[in-house]
């Protein structure tokens, strides 16, 4: 069964102070996803050494990457990125708004990429939200808009992921589940799986929802020796299978019905 992994990866910087892309992609490799959507990567800065994170992580993985910078500052970059070893073409790469009474916040972006898994063309958007109330609900509803989730492309089966910043409890966690089901919510864990911080996870604001045809098999945050080091987030593990005969209709759709 295919398996998506998200993964906010802290610039590759872990908890022990030590800057590794290869020990990401270790944690990554021990679980064989299909898809993985990281956010904080570094891409030529000068504060870790230059290197291209995301390049360098995809290529340890036998991955392609498609990278989007919410960040650019001359030739650095920071941003978010989906990698896969499944036939996958870019469909848009954009920045999300801030918040307008608060204009230095850190830029925010999102990116979907169409992924062929299993003769479905499966929609995986990835986003890192802002740490505002407000700017979160701006951001959640440009993705639920016409250039994102609204848009006639953005077809079920529809993945939505990243680190949102928000807790179940958050009014954007609500508005974005009111569309789109919450993975851990649909499988119905004994307990929630939270991912933040990795030493001792307490908060749930690493997110996977999906649309209606994707069926839910198994959810895992990933607790290993190596993850609780690797960065300050655990990566968030979501297996999952397309029902045959729901999918091809907007993402939004049953959510009118």
């Amino acid at each position: 069964m295919p398996r998506i992994l998200t993964y906010n990866v802290h610039r590759c910087l872990g908890t022990d102070g030590r800057l590794s892309p290869s020990r990401i992609a270790d944690v990554i490799a021990a679980y064989e996803p299909d898809v993985v959507a990281l956010q904080e990567l570094d891409v030529g800065r000068l504060r870790t050494g230059g290197i291209d994170q995301a390049h360098a992580i995809a290529q340890a993985l036998g991955m392609q990457v498609h990278f989007h910078a919410s960040l650019k500052v001359l030739e650095e970059e920071y941003g978010n990125a989906i990698l896969t070893h499944r036939p996958s073409q870019l469909v848009k790469a954009e920045a999300l708004p801030g918040w307008v009474r608060k204009p230095g916040l850190e830029p925010r972006g999102a990116l979907w990429a169409s992924v062929r898994i299993g003769g479905s063309d499966v929609q995986v958007i990835n986003t890192h939200l802002g740490l505002r109330r407000h700017e979160r609900l701006a951001q959640i509803d440009t993705l639920l808009g016409p250039r994102w989730l609204g848009h006639q492309a953005c077809r079920d089966p529809v993945l939505l992921v990243g680190d949102l910043n928000a807790t179940p409890r958050s009014r954007a966690y609500r508005r974005l589940a009111s569309h789109l089901c919450d993975a851990q919510a649909q499988i119905r864990l004994p307990r929630p799986r939270p991912t933040f911080p990795s030493r001792l996870p307490m908060l749930r604001i690493d997110h996977v929802f999906v649309s209606r045809s994707v069926r839910v098999l198994r959810v895992e945050t990933v607790r290993t020796p190596l993850a609780r080091v690797a960065s300050d987030h655990l990566p968030l593990l979501v297996e999952f299978e397309i029902a045959q005969g729901l999918g091809h209709r907007s993402a939004l759709a049953h959510a009118q019905e």
